[in-house]
């Protein structure tokens, strides 16, 4: 079976330093922020989708919103899921994302979430399946399980396409293998076995010198579409 290697970084790195990555490497996809979001208010990926799929990217649009740790916004409840997903449909039509869509929800929290976590994921997933997209979550591996669980039924939805993380290290530090060259994995070895995305790299530092990517810091994953 065929995977695909796509790259993460919360502010645009440039069509430049894209295009060397699109026809230097095997990288398939980008992860495109959706802006202004409750925890990501820079706009800099905003306005270039057409000028990443004339490159040959596939884009998944990605909504950083309520959180429970670190920076950003923290009202996390169902009123404000309803309130949020209102907001991702709103940005992903502005961006041309077409009906159908997936639009991921970035859950960053990598412990057991609080019921009124959970009512808001509930919550905006269906807001955003009712404005025409799929709604899939960015969680730890460990809580896709759960998470899974408790956000698609009442009323039923289907199980939202997984993009999980598990990495060795969160910290900055050098990429350790050769981009250009990467080994394909499957995302459900990732421990989840149902995961569409397996990131497998978080904060990665790129050394390609004579580059435009030369000392970028990304988030690397295997996905099961060209397109996730």
């Amino acid at each position: 079976m065929t995977y695909f290697a796509g790259i993460d970084t919360d502010q645009f790195p440039g069509l430049a330093a894209l295009s060397w990555l699109k026809t230097q490497t095997p990288l398939a996809w980008c992860a495109y922020y959706l802006a202004p979001a409750p925890s990501h208010g820079d706009r800099s990926w905003c306005g270039q989708r057409a000028a990443l799929l004339a490159q040959g990217w596939g884009v998944l649009p990605v909504f950083l919103g309520q959180q429970t740790v670190g920076p950003g916004s923290h009202q996390v409840n169902g009123p404000q899921g309803a309130v949020d997903g209102k907001l991702a449909v709103q940005l992903a039509q502005k961006e041309g994302f077409s009906a159908g869509a997936t639009v991921i929800l970035d859950w960053e929290d990598g412990s057991a979430p609080s019921p009124s976590a959970l009512d808001y994921m509930r919550t905006w997933m269906l807001t955003v399946s009712a404005g025409g997209y799929q709604p899939g979550l960015y969680c730890s591996h460990v809580l896709a399980p759960s998470l899974v669980a408790a956000v698609a039924p009442n009323p039923p939805l289907p199980p939202p396409p997984v993009w999980a993380w598990r990495v060795s290290e969160t910290a900055p530090h050098p990429f350790a293998g050769d981009l250009r060259q990467l080994d394909p994995i499957d995302p459900g070895h990732c421990g989840y076995p149902d995961a569409a995305i397996w990131q497998f790299e978080q904060n990665a530092t790129l050394s390609l010198p004579g580059t435009p990517c030369d000392g970028l810091c990304v988030d690397l994953s295997w996905s099961l579409e060209s397109q996730p």
